[in-house]
């Protein structure tokens, strides 16, 4: 599920961001995106369960993040208020998982 959300994020940045100039942002989102995945598995490898939960709280922060920044882009009319409402759906059932 993670995985696929962070898919998605890179398919909007390199297909409905502008090609030219906003580098940070797009940067910024493949990096929030990536890292929702990224810390449950580096969490899932550590030896204890302490460990687990403080990357999924790293997770869930990364995921704040990351719909922050789509309800940026899509401010700036990069993308659609209904694609950004499917990402957003998908981070919220992507949160109640990391709860």
């Amino acid at each position: 599920m993670a995985i696929d959300f962070a898919d998605k994020m890179m398919d909007i940045t390199e297909n409905k961001l502008p090609q030219n100039g906003h580098y940070r942002l797009k940067e910024q989102i493949e990096s929030a995106s990536i890292s929702v995945p990224s810390n449950i598995a580096e969490g899932k490898g550590r030896w204890s369960k302490k460990e687990f939960v403080h990357f999924l709280y790293i997770s869930r922060g990364s995921l704040f993040e990351t719909v922050s920044l789509l309800t940026i882009i899509t401010k700036r009319n990069y993308i659609s208020e209904k694609e950004s409402n499917d990402m957003i759906q998908k981070a919220v059932e992507i949160s109640k998982a990391l709860n």
